[in-house]
């Protein structure tokens, strides 16, 4: 057999094997979306006691909205500052120790899995309710995976000019600063904006934890089925999000030097983003350390430290080992079908394939999906499919759709329309050109997609519990809520192996595909 037959041979094996996997986990999950398009009307019907919201609720929304904004730009300005000091001691390249480089990793990779809302739950405990113990969360989940990102930037940058620096007697420090740091900074600075704004819809969830902002009255109007004042809350909060992704792709074409502005207009830039830091956290509530108890942090580390053995090796539906693969599965087949709808939504989303009205319209309506927390689409889909691992999958399908469709819309206007723009000459076919010149250069951005927002699901669905969504989160939000550390620890060491697992095949997969 010739080597292309070996190929096609090879490539419909992998894609029948996936295709087995994806159904065992739809299996697994209670897939029914027979019952889903049943029972559709429930869904309908919140949508439209949103609809027309609530306006003279908005008083009451700005003060936790302020709040949702102050842990965001607070928590992501610390957490990457911290990051851009740390991260060149991770990095194999700069001559750190092996040691230090180690442990380093080892404890960025501890913090990046757990999400934001995990993070916060835990700072309440030490620091408090309010919005410093969000801002404590927000800023440990900004830095692990900053720190992440910007040491990969290091290893994979030039090291000419900090070796001159060095033979020149600079300090490592200084010449880290003066030569590594502006080659890595409009990539450091592109994460830093975009994590801010991932950042505002994180923050306006850690409420339900009673870490401040918006979370605390969503939870509260969805409870009480006041929907009208949840759609003026998603309104708000959708256009602040808005607001924010403007500002955000404003300063990111200045970054990466695609927009010329002056320099007085610069330096004007960088003094309000200043003004706003310092702002947003001088006005953070103070810890709280009247309900702070050394007994109780003593005995959460060592419950991290003893983990519940038994409950670790338990088998059965109760079991840990049960949990992480339905949270595996929930996030398995969410991304599945998120991708599904968010590849055919990018192409309508974009002004060079479609009319400029129909862009500006599907952008709209990406940007609202986007906007609504995860926990939220967990708390109306609930009364669409009830509670289980099927609505785990929903929710974050619906979340995957928000990302992936400005990742993929993102892909396709950088794209290279020669090829495209001759067949259109010659009189091609739409589909056809797509085909031919547009997915062949998108398949491996699209793969890449998917495989980063699965890797964000793994950790999005082990909080899903908390809205009886399936999944690893409800047995570790209740052994949190109940002191039960031992429990917890086991479920946290049981989360960091899963999401380690799902690191390096990601990982593996994604220097394949480039």
């Amino acid at each position: 057999m010739t080597s292309a037959p070996k190929k096609f041979l090879f490539t419909l094996l992998k894609l029948i094997a996936a295709a087995v996997v994806l159904i065992a986990a739809a299996y697994f999950t209670d897939c029914s979306f027979s019952q889903f398009w049943a029972r559709r009307s429930h869904l309908t019907d919140i949508v439209f006691e949103m609809i027309p919201p609530d306006f003279s609720y908005l008083p009451k929304i700005l003060a936790p909205l302020f709040a949702t904004l102050q842990m965001s730009v607070t928590g992501t300005f610390l957490g990457a500052a911290f990051a851009l000091i740390l991260a060149p001691l991770c990095a194999s390249n700069l001559g750190s120790p092996k040691s230090i480089s180690f442990v380093l990793r080892i404890l960025v990779q501890l913090l990046r899995s757990f999400p934001a809302l995990i993070l916060a739950l835990m700072a309440t405990f030490i620091f408090g309710l309010g919005t410093f113990a969000g801002t404590v969360a927000i800023t440990i989940y900004t830095f692990a995976i900053m720190t992440r990102l910007t040491y990969e930037d290091i290893e994979s940058t030039h090291m000419g000019p900090h070796q001159a620096l060095c033979a020149m007697g600079a300090s490592s420090a200084r010449a880290y600063f003066r030569a590594v740091v502006p080659e890595i900074s409009p990539s450091y600075l592109t994460n830093a904006l975009y994590l801010l704004e991932t950042n505002v819809r994180h923050s306006s969830i850690l409420g339900y934890v009673g870490a401040g902002g918006l979370g605390l009255i969503l939870n509260e109007k969805v409870s009480w089925l006041e929907f009208s004042k949840v759609g003026m809350i998603l309104l708000t909060l959708f256009i602040a999000v808005c607001i924010i992704e403007v500002l955000s792709s404003f300063l990111t074409e200045i970054v990466r030097s695609e927009r010329k502005i002056p320099r007085l207009a610069l330096r004007l830039i960088i003094l309000s983003v200043s003004a706003l830091f310092v702002f947003c956290t001088l006005t953070l509530d103070p810890p709280d350390f009247s309900h702070t108890s050394l007994s109780l942090v003593a005995n959460m580390f060592s419950g991290f430290i003893h983990p519940d053995l038994e409950f670790f090796f338990q088998t059965g539906s109760g079991g840990l080992f049960y949990l992480l693969l339905e949270t595996l599965a929930i996030s398995l087949v969410g991304t599945f079908i998120g991708a599904l709808i968010a590849a055919p939504l990018s192409f309508l989303s974009t002004s060079r394939l479609v009319p400029m009205l129909f862009a500006v319209f599907f952008r709209a309506l990406i940007a609202a999906i986007r906007s609504v927390p995860f926990l939220i689409y967990g708390l109306i889909f609930i009364r669409v499919s009830g509670p289980g691992a099927f609505t785990g999958v929903l929710t974050l399908a619906m979340c995957s759709v928000g990302l992936l469709s400005k990742r993929f819309t993102e892909a396709i206007e950088s794209l290279d329309f020669r090829a495209y723009n001759a067949l259109s000459d010659m009189g091609v076919p739409l589909l056809l050109r797509i085909r031919h010149t547009i997915l062949v250069q998108l398949a491996p951005v699209f793969a890449g997609a998917v495989l980063y927002r699965f890797d964000v699901n793994i950790r999005e669905a082990s909080v899903l519990g908390l809205v009886g969504a399936g999944g690893i989160g409800a047995p570790l939000i209740f052994a949190m809520n109940h002191y039960a550390w031992p429990q917890a620890g086991s479920i946290f060491i049981g989360l960091v192996i899963l999401v380690w697992i799902i690191d390096h095949l990601s990982s593996h997969l994604r220097k394949r595909l480039y």
